[in-house]
């Protein structure tokens, strides 16, 4: 059985992860200088922050600074309770791969939501 949860778009789900990336290059880019002074490494300090941010928030708060913004949150699928910081790495990591947070199975879920036993509903 499986928690009741209202489905999210999928616009408002890249809407979410755009602003959080944007969020995570603003700081990267403020820390370096300004965009012009950004190393071409620096998309590698964008990608670890936003791994951080992703991370951290969905394993204390249930949703990122775009999910908050677009009204979303991420539970667990079985029961609707916060996801344990096991679940959040797993489905963090998962979301990085990109692959895994673009393909979806009837219940509007990715792969990285399945894997983690988790799920983005509006909050």
């Amino acid at each position: 059985m499986s928690y009741p949860f209202i489905r999210t778009t999928y616009a408002r789900r890249m809407s979410a992860l755009a602003l959080d990336w944007l969020a995570c290059y603003a700081i990267v880019a403020a820390l370096s200088g300004g965009i012009n002074q950004m190393s071409p490494n620096s998309s590698l300090y964008v990608l670890a922050l936003f791994f951080a941010q992703v991370w951290i928030l969905t394993a204390l708060q249930g949703a990122t600074l775009g999910h908050r913004l677009f009204g979303m949150k991420v539970v667990r699928f079985e029961d609707g309770g916060s996801l344990s910081i096991g679940q959040a790495l797993v489905r963090t990591i998962l979301l990085v791969l990109v692959v895994t947070a673009v393909t979806f199975d009837a219940n509007g879920r990715g792969i990285h939501e399945r894997l983690s036993e988790s799920v983005l509903t509006r909050s």
